[in-house]
């Protein structure tokens, strides 16, 4: 079955950024200082393969070990979630996680995958539903940092679980990862649950190696993002001539991303001239790491609390189990 005819199959909900929409981003984010470019457009086709081979890396410690605890807990995670659930996955990738939970979970009614990349969105579910016949699939190809309605399933669910892996949630900024978190709330309802992944705070020479692999994959995907602008919306960044660099900043906690201009250049996007100067560094992502006590006040900013925990064993990657702080609660915290 190719692409389109999946996309037909599974009642496709296609809500993906337009090249106006891309454009928009971009002249914003350049007019800034520093100068930005949303991560969010790093997953085109050719970006999302190369986010794969990132995980395969064995510097790359995320993938595999949420992958081994997710496994590991899953008896304990459907049991605190229940059965009949509907799951709602943000940024879902290649999906490898979310069988693993989908398997694990009792009985559950329905997955909504929302993925910004199309091609991987629909290759991704078009699996999952081969190997999932009992799992309604209703994939949603849109940008999960927007308002969104979701697709209801045929069949009632008990519960919604939220499902955030892989530690994206450290990609946005406090204020955007409350946002966020606030979204889920709203979405999941006054009975649902969210499991996220978190990368937890550690040795900073592992987490600096996660970002800088030696076969220089990050690299390649980082840069792909210029490629990717270059093809939708007539950008002219030139590739050679910024570089890589990814360093983990212990007091703000979080790996910071740049591309760096090699050169004093100007480079052209939607009829501007922005020019770089050498060595001028252009923020692309940030990947926050968490502790126990400010993952904690992050989620109740957004009216959550921890219900379960679990870490791997070294202590380097950990899922979070949120559910609402009931109303009563919170009028005691705030008085």
């Amino acid at each position: 079955m190719n692409i389109e005819t999946a996309a037909a199959a599974m009642s496709l909900t296609d809500l993906r950024p337009q090249p106006a929409d891309i454009l928009a981003d971009v002249l914003d984010g350049l007019a800034r200082t520093p100068k930005q470019l949303p991560s969010k457009y790093f997953y085109d086709a050719h970006g999302s393969s190369l986010f794969e081979a990132i995980t395969q890396l064995p510097e790359y410690y995320l993938t595999r070990t949420e992958l081994a605890l997710l496994e590991q807990r899953m008896p304990d995670i459907a049991a605190a979630v229940g059965a009949n659930a509907h799951v709602v996955e943000y940024g879902s990738g290649s999906g490898r996680k979310t069988e693993l939970l989908l398997q694990g979970l009792q009985q559950p009614v329905a997955y909504t995958p929302v993925e910004i990349s199309r091609s991987v969105l629909l290759a991704s579910t078009q699996r999952m539903a081969g190997e999932l016949p009992a799992v309604e699939m209703l994939p949603v190809c849109a940008d999960f940092t927007q308002a969104i309605a979701l697709p209801p399933p045929s069949r009632s669910a008990r519960r919604t679980l939220m499902f955030f892996p892989g530690s994206t949630l450290g990609n946005f900024t406090r204020p955007h990862a409350v946002a966020i978190l606030r979204a889920m709330h709203q979405t999941m309802g006054n009975d649902g649950r969210a499991l996220i992944g978190i990368d937890l705070d550690k040795d900073p020479a592992l987490i600096d190696a996660a970002y800088n692999d030696s076969a220089g994959v990050t690299a390649r995907f980082t840069l792909n993002l210029l490629a990717r602008l270059n093809r939708e919306i007539g950008s002219n960044f030139n590739l050679d001539q910024f570089q890589h660099r990814a360093s983990y900043v212990r007091e703000r906690g979080r790996i910071e991303t740049f591309l760096v201009s090699l050169i004093d250049q100007d480079v052209r996007v939607g009829g501007q001239l922005f020019h770089f100067d050498r060595d001028e560094a252009m923020q692309v992502e940030y990947s926050h790491k968490y502790t126990d006590p400010g993952f904690s006040a992050l989620a109740a900013e957004a009216g959550l609390e921890v219900a379960q925990h679990w870490n791997d064993a070294r202590d380097w990657f950990g899922l979070r189990l949120l559910r609402p702080i009931a109303p009563g609660q919170r009028l005691e915290a705030a008085g």
